[in-house]
């Protein structure tokens, strides 16, 4: 599947990993629906020119996703909705018992379990419905799904219980997701990244950030969002990536 002349929907682009990949594809010639909560995502397409637009959306929400996935078949055209690529999520940290005692929030876990892993169900199920009406295109591809996990889903770090579970079912959904919709001709795969500078990050006290990014063992930064773009771009392209999850790195380990 090319970029050039393709739609594609992005969730989660108002910044950050989202922004970044929605950027590539209208580079490459492609074009995009943008959605995110934040109000910003309306600006944000407007500065990437007419290959964009733009939609404010809940991914745990059947009706916004849903609108956005049509606003994206619509924009395709007569060739639709290309593929999809889900940023949107939100991080959490919270031990199971604090220093006084106290029991982790229970609607925090679930919240966060929400967002991660019902929206990104959500999104799936609603964007692979649209791409299955599909003309198939070379070798028989209807449409590619590109999930966003985390390095936390294998070593999740202390206070990561509802981070790690919830990155950890996108995982776990990638296999089962891609052997169903192979009848489809739709593809899924899953990027886990490590860290990375996003405003997600912000939500870390610095020090932590900083070592953070000491602990990555090359190159020893943290990652810039254009390289998690350049990777979706790369999975777009290659009809052979199926069915895995792509650690996106620099080789770090969590402890």
């Amino acid at each position: 599947m090319q970029l050039k002349d393709n739609t594609f929907l992005i969730t989660g682009a108002a910044s950050g990993l989202g922004a970044a990949t929605a950027e590539r594809i209208v580079a490459a010639g492609g074009r995009v629906m943008v959605c995110d909560l934040n109000d910003s995502v309306v600006a944000h397409a407007e500065s990437l020119g007419e290959s964009a637009r733009a939609c404010r959306g809940d991914v745990t929400s059947a009706v916004d996703m849903q609108a956005a996935v049509d606003a994206a078949v619509a924009l395709g055209g007569e060739k639709g909705m290309a593929g999809v690529v889900h940023c949107a999520g939100v991080v959490s940290v919270a031990k199971l018992v604090d220093r006084e005692g106290n029991p982790a929030d229970l609607d925090a876990y679930a919240r966060t379990v929400q967002i991660n892993l019902v929206g990104t169900f959500n999104v799936m199920r609603l964007a692979a419905a649209a791409m299955a009406g599909n003309a198939p295109g070379e070798d028989g591809e209807r449409g590619v799904i590109i999930n966003t996990a985390s390095v936390a889903a294998f070593d999740g770090q202390v206070g990561q219980c509802a981070y790690s579970a919830s990155k950890a079912g996108v995982v776990g959904m990638s296999l089962p997701a891609a052997r169903e919709l192979s009848r489809h001709g739709i593809r899924v795969m899953a990027i886990a990244p490590g860290v990375f500078q996003t405003p997600m990050m912000s939500e870390i006290p610095d020090e932590a950030a900083k070592a953070l990014a000491a602990s990555v063992p090359f190159p020893k930064r943290l990652g810039k969002p254009d390289e998690f773009a350049r990777l979706a771009e790369q999975i777009i392209g290659n009809p052979m990536l199926n069915g895995e999850v792509i650690r996106l790195d620099g080789g770090i380990r969590m402890q």
